[in-house]
């Protein structure tokens, strides 16, 4: 990799880079793209505990409703999604820090652009939006029913359900879901930013002859 391309690539990110030699300027380019990973991966890692949490709950709840199927069966489906999205978050954070310590940058670049465009552009870029309104349904059933004391079938028969719960339900959902999208797609929006600021940087390693 010549010296002087390397340097071409960092004048936008380093005003001293002309002093730099090869080295450092790999180290740097190093150091950068996966301080923009980074912000990809923190977002996986946040969501770590927070599954933990809800696992722990539903293993609680549902040991202590044992005997309401309907109930039952709403946990076992959310703690499903939940779990997935625990065991994906450990894994994704234990792949890339393997990745980092045995790949050349490009190399290891290349691959996580693949991967994030697959979740960000590409066929999965709208699972999360479909995740939402059911991950918020089950959850809510979860804790609604949980603590009614009612079976799970006797919850939306209940009078306190039809004359009160029910209208806080229909006037918040929709506010609570304008939020959660608003928040969905704006960190969308500025995690394809980041995602096409390493493909620029990729292609630009890549064209170094």
């Amino acid at each position: 990799m010549e010296n002087s391309e390397l340097q071409r690539i960092w004048k936008t990110l380093d005003a001293g880079v002309n002093q730099r030699s090869e080295e450092e300027l790999n180290l740097l380019l190093a150091s950068k793209a996966r301080q923009v990973y980074n912000e990809f991966l923190i977002v996986n890692l946040t969501a770590v505990p927070v599954c933990a949490g809800v696992l722990v709950w539903l293993i609680f709840s549902t040991a202590n409703r044992l005997n309401d199927g309907l109930y039952v069966a709403n946990n076992m489906i959310l703690g499903t999604i939940v779990l997935f999205a625990f065991v994906y978050g450990i894994s994704e954070w234990k792949r890339f820090k393997r990745n980092k310590r045995d790949k050349p940058v490009k190399d290891w670049l290349e691959r996580e652009i693949s991967l994030l465009s697959k979740w960000l552009v590409g066929k999965y870029q709208r699972i999360d939006f479909y995740l939402v309104p059911v991950l918020y349904m089950l959850t809510f059933l979860s804790f609604h029913v949980y603590y009614s004391g009612l079976y799970f079938k006797d919850v939306f028969r209940s009078e306190k359900f039809l004359e009160e719960d029910m209208w806080g339900i229909i006037i918040f959902t929709p506010i609570l879901f304008a939020g959660l999208f608003y928040s969905l797609i704006k960190l969308r929006r500025h995690q394809v930013k980041k995602l096409q600021f390493l493909k620029d940087l990729h292609n630009r390693l890549c064209n170094v002859s």
